[in-house]
């Protein structure tokens, strides 16, 4: 189970003071990814048009290079500006199946200042209802400390 309160610690020291999106999102993907051994892919979506997502930082196996806003999780977190937690990827009406091996997905929205769309955080794993709301809670948490100045 990832320590929250030690990864916040870790990512505010190594992104103190920075401002470029990808390089926060590079460094976000990294530490989350390895803090925790339910997390098989974790990566970043970023918005790159009206309605459409693109493949940003991640780490693990390869993911999906496009998503549009009408499309998946991913897609529904950005369409919806909502946290979404998928226990059964099976389950979600619309899942894009990037990686055969997903079995549960959370996805959250990552804005900017003013509270502007930046993209997605989605974290996947190979796990059946891997996630819950303390990870959604904490994981916005750090989210929103670092891009609130972005």
């Amino acid at each position: 189970m990832v320590d929250y309160d030690a990864l916040r610690a870790r990512i505010r020291a190594l992104t103190q003071g920075e401002t470029d999106e990808v390089a926060l999102m590079a460094t976000l993907a990294c530490e989350i990814h390895n803090s925790d051994d339910r997390f098989d892919w974790t990566g970043f979506y970023r918005v790159v048009a009206p309605e459409l997502l693109k493949i940003g930082p991640y780490q693990g196996g390869h993911g999906c290079l496009v998503i549009p806003f009408s499309r998946g999780v991913c897609g529904a977190a950005a369409r919806s500006g909502e946290v979404q937690i998928v226990a059964d990827v099976e389950a979600f009406p619309g899942h894009i199946a990037c990686s055969s091996t997903t079995r549960s997905e959370i996805v959250l929205p990552v804005s900017g200042k003013s509270g502007r769309l930046i993209g997605v955080l989605d974290i996947d794993s190979n796990r059946a209802d891997a996630f819950g709301q303390q990870d959604a809670t904490r994981l916005a948490e750090i989210l929103e400390e670092v891009f609130d100045g972005v």
